[in-house]
């Protein structure tokens, strides 16, 4: 695997100062295994010597494999980026800070883990993403493809919005609630989890709907096939509705009555380099103190 190791792309969450040091230590020690080093335009900003730069947009499209240095908001951005160059370039995404769910691998683990992945000896994760397409009067005109959830979300001001929702040929239900969200098994843990959705394990080939703050309890989350077509249909009937559909909690747009946005499967799939020797199930525990009972025994 080294021989296909030939340039690491390295991109730190923006303005992370705590960095700038980490990333100079990382560009030194890839160059002298002949490795070279290409940060992103802003990243570069925080080092000494950047030498060769790209933007965001472009760097999954040149490199072999990508350093995430930050939180998983900033590995989210970059797993879009992947996905929409068509590559599947894998990241290691190292958390600053409290142990992220995506970016799991720790500072002090950074260079044992990159040199697994220059023997070949390291191992990955196959993370299913979405992919949306988004219609109004039946032409197409939005597409995305996200690692963790699309929501529906009315405005600050609005009413409870109505969502009509199809799974496959057939009407599911109609939402009425504060909004609702369609994650991955790997996106259970975000927003999903804080709404009451259920956790679902990264290798289940599954797709959850969870209502957020719904308006009758007979409104649950339910969890569906990974290989089904999910139709949500804004129903705004009085002008009042504001609602909103927002990729992976980083961008969006307001939708009209009669748009439609289709959430599937995506061809494409994020490869994430594991941390060693720390299962799902640590990060759970770590993360939510999941499994942990409170109070006197």
């Amino acid at each position: 695997m080294s021989g296909e190791i030939t340039r690491v792309g390295i991109v730190a969450k923006s303005g992370l100062l705590a960095a700038a040091d980490h990333l100079d230590q990382l560009a030194s020690w890839l160059r002298t295994r002949n490795i070279e080093p290409i940060f992103d335009t802003d990243t570069g900003k925080l080092t000494k010597a950047p030498g060769d730069t790209r933007s965001r947009d472009d760097l999954p499209r040149d490199v072999d494999l990508v350093v995430v240095m930050g939180g998983d908001g900033t590995l989210l951005g970059m797993a879009t980026r992947t996905a929409l160059a068509g590559r599947d370039t894998p990241i290691l995404g190292v958390n600053f800070g409290s142990l992220g769910f995506l970016t799991e691998v720790r500072i002090d683990e950074l260079y044992d883990v990159l040199e697994s992945v220059l023997n070949g000896t390291a191992t990955f994760d196959e993370r299913a993403m979405l992919a949306a397409d988004a219609y109004r009067a039946r032409e197409h005109f939005d597409s995305r493809i996200v690692l963790n959830d699309v929501v529906f979300t009315k405005a600050a001001l609005s009413r409870i919005i109505e969502l009509s929702v199809s799974v496959g040929t057939g009407l599911v239900t109609k939402v009425k609630a504060d909004g609702l969200i369609v994650a991955t098994a790997t996106g259970s843990t975000a927003y999903n989890l804080a709404a009451g959705g259920p956790i679902m394990h990264p290798r289940a080939d599954a797709i959850v709907l969870t209502p957020i703050a719904p308006h009758t309890l007979t409104n649950r989350p339910i969890v569906i096939p990974g290989n089904e077509v999910i139709e949500v249909r804004p129903q705004v009937v009085s002008g009042l509705e504001d609602i909103y559909v927002t990729y992976d909690g980083q961008t969006g747009y307001p939708l009209q009555q009669n748009d439609v946005v289709r959430v599937r499967r995506s061809e494409r799939t994020l490869r994430l380099v594991k941390a060693p020797a720390r299962s799902y199930f640590e990060v759970l525990r770590e993360k939510l103190k999941w499994g942990e009972r409170g109070g006197r025994e």
